[in-house]
């Protein structure tokens, strides 16, 4: 029986060491931020030397906005990672203490304390005893023989003894309440003045203590289990709200060199409660708040409609849209003058492909605090071949524009977003890049030139109007006039149309396109030409439509 004791006694401690769970604050810091269209992933690095045991690994300053589910935590060492957990903790308020401070204030303060105590202690006697003169005062008052009640009135002797007696008595009283008054307003302008002396103690010790945080604090608390004594490494990720980034492009054109600049910029605003300092930052198109769930199909069920019925109806399941992604912009200085063209943030970022999203990788790191401001990043700067042609649709508007065509946009890997354009160094407006909507060209009009003239008019020579049996037949002719100004050739391309219908009853026929590329779907006529210097040319083309002539056709 000695001996299980003993062995029991031996074992004991280091049993009670594998059970302890003991806490420990460690340090940490954000490494890398993925920032999604909405939300952002952040992953944290730390180090921690944990003793055997059970031990708890508190991190602090977390962000707030912290999705809990998705917490991930990979503990580096010779340990066991039993469990982690997103944690709001609530520390308790405690009263400021006197140590800490020099020894003279503390003395003067406890002294000061003792000081109105008493003082406080002479009030309430001086108060005491006025209440008690006061009180004398009105018994004395109230007496009947001093208000001339009972046989005072039958007796001169007595009513005068009774006025003597009133007279002493109440000077007395008043000369003492006198003395007590002046005695009570002493002591409150000394109480008054020790207050003052102690708020101002008071709020020396408030400013010269730690400060005790009292709110909400945010935390990651990891557990660990160790056989002995290790220092490893923790790496932490979870996703949190409150970030987002838009995309926006600037496009600068110069005609001489045949060249589009595309500066792909990210417009980058977090509010997460965190200061990404120093990090290393990844843009993702990804949004891990969208639902990511397949809709199914249900029956579409199809009956006849009676008005006022129940039961009879036509019921229809629509599957609503996706959510639409929003996105946004940021930015980099311009150098002044140099002699050799630096580098920019485009040159430090990697485009990852994913199979559902893409992802711009930027090797630079950046500083962006938790102010829900924009922080302008350059993402990528790419150097584009275009095309640069004139386009003119005289129907709506009879300027001529130039308009650049960038080709092969499926390889840049763009998202939808509003672009500034620039024309050999001068602003020229705002458009949208929706590459989900568009072919493989990107077509960015440049503005008018006046060099160069158009002109559309009506022949009206060519207008006929005839009557064929129930039927009336209209015939329209239009010129097309254009000439170039310029001191070079142009490539002109003009666009017009014929009009069409979906009305069976009206009938539309092109006489004559003039060469022009004709789409029969939509009328669109379209005409290519090479325009010399100081050169004019013309082109006409004519329709007819033929409608009941009881009904009225009007052409815009």
């Amino acid at each position: 029986m000695k001996k299980v004791v003993i062995l029991l006694l031996a074992i004991l401690p280091s049993f009670l060491s594998l059970a302890a769970n003991d806490k420990e604050i460690i340090k940490s810091s954000i490494s890398e931020v993925t920032v999604y269209t909405n939300g952002a992933q952040v992953y944290r690095k730390a180090n921690f030397n944990v003793k055997p045991g059970i031990t708890e690994l508190i991190i602090e300053g977390v962000s707030p906005n912290i999705d809990p589910k998705s917490l991930q935590v990979k503990a580096f060492g010779n340990v066991v990672l039993i469990d982690s957990k997103y944690q709001v903790y609530y520390p308790e308020p405690e009263k400021p203490k006197l140590e800490g401070l020099p020894l003279k204030i503390r003395k003067d303060i406890n002294v000061l304390q003792d000081s109105i105590n008493n003082v406080l202690f002479d009030l309430k006697e001086i108060q005491d005893e006025i209440d008690v003169l006061n009180t004398s005062k009105t018994i004395l008052s109230n007496n009947g023989a001093i208000r001339g009640q009972g046989k005072v009135n039958d007796s001169i002797q007595l009513l005068k003894q009774a006025m003597e007696y009133y007279q002493l008595k109440m000077n007395e009283i008043n000369k003492k309440l006198q003395v007590l008054n002046k005695r009570l307003k002493a002591k409150n302008s000394t109480v008054q003045e020790m207050n003052t002396r102690m708020s101002d103690l008071q709020n020396y010790q408030s400013s010269n203590t730690p400060k005790i945080p009292t709110g909400p604090i945010h935390r990651i608390i990891v557990t660990l289990q160790s056989k002995e004594v290790v220092a490893g490494k923790l790496n932490i990720s979870y996703l949190a709200s409150g970030a987002s980034w838009i995309p926006s492009y600037d496009i600068r054109s110069e005609i001489t060199s045949g060249k589009v600049n595309l500066a792909y910029k990210a417009s980058i605003q977090q509010n997460t409660g965190e200061l990404w300092d120093d990090v290393q930052l990844t843009l993702s198109t990804n949004d891990p708040y969208q639902n990511k769930i397949k809709p199914d199909l249900h029956p579409w069920y199809v009956d006849y409609y009676n008005f006022g019925a129940i039961n009879g109806r036509m019921n229809s399941y629509s599957i609503s849209p996706s959510p639409s992604v929003a996105y946004e912009k940021k930015m980099t200085a311009d150098s002044g003058i140099v002699l050799e063209e630096s580098e920019t943030a485009a040159n430090f970022t990697t485009v990852i492909n994913r199979v559902l999203s893409a992802e711009y990788k930027i090797d630079l790191p950046y500083s962006i605090e938790s102010d829900g401001e924009s922080h302008l990043v350059l993402v990528r700067n790419l150097d584009l071949t275009a095309n640069y042609r004139y386009y003119t649709v005289p129907k709506i508007d009879p300027g001529v524009f130039l308009v650049a065509e960038v080709l092969k946009l499926e390889d840049l890997q763009l998202v939808p977003a509003t672009a500034n354009i620039f024309f050999d160094g001068t602003y020229i407006g705002e458009t949208y890049i929706d590459p989900t909507a568009m072919n493989d060209t990107l077509k960015l009009s440049l503005g008018k030139d006046p060099n160069i003239i158009a002109k559309r008019i009506l022949l009206k020579k060519e207008y006929k109007e005839k009557v064929i049996g129930n039927d009336i037949e209209r015939t329209y002719a239009y010129e097309i006039s254009v000439k170039n100004l310029k001191a070079n050739t142009i490539e002109l391309v003009i666009e017009d149309q014929i009009p069409v219908t979906s009305n069976g009853e009206i009938v539309i026929e092109a006489i004559n396109t003039d060469k022009a590329n004709y789409d029969k779907t939509t009328g669109k006529l379209v005409w290519t030409l090479n325009l010399k210097t100081k050169a004019a040319d013309k082109m006409t083309y004519s329709f007819k439509i033929k409608y009941p002539k009881d009904r009225n056709v009007i052409l815009q």
